[in-house]
């Protein structure tokens, strides 16, 4: 049997993010091609040009929607047009791989999971891409395998580098606070990692202790929350965007027979460097470094799973969770109360 034709993408956000997914669909991934990618922005189109050369070009996502034999697309666009973007891709016909998360609003996370229920035959993914980094499927395996006994606690923390510029004080209007923005990937490990119980109850707090100018947004720059689960099993979150020496991603799984930790030292790779600081070894600047690896595996996933029919790894349930949890985070740290869920 023949190998299912390639896979014909079209990419909408040409950012940072939607730069990294647009090579890795174009360079990285067997089975498909990028035959199109979208922005409203002349400088994100002129790179396009510049490094995507075989890449159609489009201002308006309707029109790349209509492109000749295009079978799916990646968005890469800020959260508040997730929705009505997926949603349109369904209608159009369209595989869809989104990224994280999948709406600050619950409301509308239930009307693109009632949309994709009506095409079945579409495959739609958002993009938590801790579940593809290896180390995370090793811990998974192994805690599937028994090795650590029953899980019952998750401690998981997504720690940005400082940027005294700001860089996401800008766009703290529309990102939903430092829990949906950060903590959503945080939480769906856990639930993976944890068995996916129902979870019960959460409490946040957190701290401006940096970037004071959060406050007119009602964010921190530094939070902490937990959440219990039915089943008796506990996850405490941590998020910063002020780390001195570089991103930190890192989570523990405790179990009744032992422990798993993924990324108790995030070097940048094996180096280690004896000076009169001491002994060392440098950070990950960013989870674009850290998870460059997953993010490859990832679209290959995706791409592969449409091409020959085979399940997704995580559903569009999963992101529903991670987004009434997080949802629940923040309102808990504006209340400063526990909420039920």
């Amino acid at each position: 049997m023949s190998a299912p034709a390639s896979l014909q993408v079209g990419l909408v956000g040409l950012g940072r993010m939607g730069r990294r997914h647009a090579e890795n669909i174009a360079f990285n991934t067997p089975g498909a091609t990028l035959c199109a990618v979208c922005s409203p922005l002349a400088q994100e189109r002129d790179w396009a040009q510049q490094h995507l050369p075989s890449a159609e070009r489009y201002e308006d996502y309707q029109a790349l929607l209509r492109h000749p034999g295009l079978d799916a697309v990646f968005l890469v666009t800020p959260t508040a047009l997730h929705g009505e973007q997926i949603i349109a891709a369904l209608r159009a016909g369209k595989h869809v791989f989104c990224e994280k998360p999948l709406s600050l609003d619950l409301e509308e996370c239930q009307r693109v999971a009632a949309e994709a229920a009506r095409h079945p035959q579409l495959k739609v993914m958002i993009g938590f891409v801790r579940r593809f980094d290896a180390s995370y499927q090793d811990a998974h395996r192994k805690i599937s395998e028994g090795l650590i006994g029953a899980p019952f606690m998750v401690y998981s923390q997504t720690a940005d580098a400082l940027d005294p510029d700001g860089f996401f004080v800008r766009f703290a209007a529309s990102s939903g606070g430092l829990f949906l923005d950060c903590s959503v990937h945080d939480i769906d490990l856990a639930r993976w990692l944890l068995g996916a119980d129902q979870p019960v109850r959460v409490m946040a707090s957190g701290v401006r202790a940096v970037h004071h100018e959060l406050e007119a947004f009602q964010d921190i720059d530094n939070g902490v929350a937990i959440c219990e689960f039915a089943q008796g099993r506990l996850a405490t979150f941590y998020a910063s965007r002020t780390m001195a020496h570089g991103h930190e991603t890192m989570t523990e799984i405790v179990g009744t027979r032992g422990r798993l930790s993924v990324g108790a030292n995030p070097s940048l790779n094996r180096l280690t460097i004896a000076d009169a600081h001491g002994l060392r070894n440098e950070c990950t600047p960013s989870f674009i470094e850290r998870f460059a690896e997953a993010f490859v595996a990832e679209v290959r996933h995706f791409v592969d799973a449409v091409r020959y029919d085979t399940p997704l790894a995580l559903t569009l349930q999963d992101a529903i969770e991670a987004t009434r949890i997080a949802a629940a985070m923040r309102q808990s740290l504006l209340e400063q109360q526990p909420v039920q869920l």
